[in-house]
């Protein structure tokens, strides 16, 4: 099939890359000249675990290509992808403009060329429900009528994203028109071979249930830090609690890990924007509203328990970070829960060296140069008072602990992701403090 893609960042890298992998051809568009050039000279400009193979064996192949020529993306392809940003606008709603002005470009593009061909737009960006309709509306303006506008969700996890989409638990899509249907099925049905459903629905349902299932996760990890804090309280371990939860074939095992909230580019904004689109419909979920306030106090509380530690003065102390992106197998920064640690350590007068296995660039771009960026993870902890672990890295889960003992000026590790065991540490002789558990005082 001939597919283009419209957008190369996260979603429509992987997309598109991932469609090609399975003998499509696919042009992916995007007007960042910068970027254009990293990815005309075979180079990823994002990291993501399993997608370099694909990607260079695809360009290989003369599967996956890239271009600013949108016209010629357009009229090339029968599938027209829509991967494009709706970042969170002032009032929490989803910002939809990047998504109306390309829709608009190919009207105009269809109507000075002809539209004899079927032409399917298939929106992946996440959107508020009606946005299908509007796109369709946009179009329709320009005067065509042979082409189906798609609502195509995805569900992909940054750090497993190519297996997600290469081995999808579902596939969902909202679509009106059977031909469209049948192409979105010819397309995905490779993708589906052990069974797992496509779903088929309206493009309202389709666009809901995108928001619906990642305000749930959060919903569920917000809980289990409602719970950790409280399970400190009353002298309970939140890890014993969690799995006597976790038996329970109605709650499961995963999102139940406790820790200083959640970050990322989905969960923050898609629980904003469906909070906000509630309260426009006259139907507010409220569950959300306070949802997303639990999730921002989370964020600081390890930053609580390190004035605790040190009285409320930690004015000229250093501290160790390791851990800069908002969840481990990514380089993604955005409303990572370190940013509001370091910024509360810089605030109090603090000092601060940090590493991350893959973030350190992306770092910089939010924390500029009021910190120490290490070498790796043994050099932040030079003269450092304490260690404060954000992103659990697996590369973070068994160090050199005598090292990291004599590195640190005091043995003592805040552990906002809780890898270790409180035991192990005493054993270790630090003084460790963890999330929803008692604390070691070596």
């Amino acid at each position: 099939m001939k597919i283009s893609v419209i957008g190369t960042g996260y979603v429509g890298l992987v997309s598109g890359t991932c469609f090609s992998e399975m003998g499509n051809h696919v042009v992916c568009v995007d007007n960042n000249p910068e970027k254009l050039k990293k990815l005309k000279n075979a180079e990823i400009p994002i990291y993501e675990p399993g997608l370099d193979i694909l990607f260079y064996r695809n360009i290989a192949k003369k599967r996956l290509e890239f271009t600013d020529d949108l016209k010629h993306a357009v009229l090339n392809s029968q599938l027209i992808f829509l991967c494009l940003p709706t970042p969170q606008g002032e009032d929490g709603s989803a910002d939809l403009q990047y998504v109306f002005k390309i829709s608009d470009e190919i009207g105009k593009i269809l109507k000075e060329n002809g539209d004899e061909e079927f032409k399917v737009i298939v929106n992946k960006s996440t959107v508020p429900v009606g946005t299908s309709s509007k796109i369709k509306e946009i179009l329709e303006k320009h005067g065509l009528k042979n082409f189906d506008v798609v609502s195509n969700p995805e569900f992909l996890r940054e750090g497993f994203a190519v297996d997600d989409f290469m081995k999808p638990d579902r596939i969902v899509f909202g679509a009106t028109d059977e031909r469209s249907k049948q192409l979105m099925r010819t397309l995905y049905e490779p993708f589906v071979r052990q069974g797992n459903p496509i779903i088929e629905m309206d493009p309202f349902s389709s666009e809901v249930t995108k928001y619906a299932s990642n305000s749930y996760l959060a919903m569920r990890i917000t809980f289990m830090n409602e719970l950790a804090n409280f399970c400190e309280k009353v002298g309970a371990d939140v890890d014993l609690v969690r799995k006597g939860m976790s038996t329970d074939t109605r709650i499961g095992k995963r999102f139940l890990f406790p820790g200083i909230g959640y970050g990322g580019s989905c969960f923050p904004k898609d629980v904003k924007a469906l909070t906000k689109t509630s309260q426009t419909v006259g139907s507010e979920i409220t569950l959300l509203s306070l949802v997303d306030r639990i999730n921002e106090r989370q964020k600081s509380i390890i930053v609580e328990k390190v004035l605790d530690y040190f009285g409320n003065d930690i004015k000229g102390k250093k501290f160790a970070v390791w851990g800069l992106a908002f969840k481990p197998n990514t380089d993604d920064m955005r409303e990572a829960p370190s940013l509001v640690v370091i910024n509360g350590l810089l605030e109090a007068g603090a000092k601060v060296s940090a590493y991350d296995p893959a973030a350190m660039e992306n770092a910089k771009f939010y924390l500029k140069d009021s910190i120490e960026y290490a070498a790796d993870q043994y050099s932040a902890l030079e003269n450092s008072d304490a260690l404060l672990i954000i992103t659990e890295w697996n590369e973070f889960r068994n160090p050199e602990f005598d090292k990291l003992k004599d590195l640190l000026i005091n043995p003592v590790i805040f552990d906002g992701r809780n890898i270790y065991t409180p035991m192990k540490m005493l054993e270790l002789g630090f003084k460790y403090y963890s999330i929803g558990r008692m604390a070691i005082n070596g």
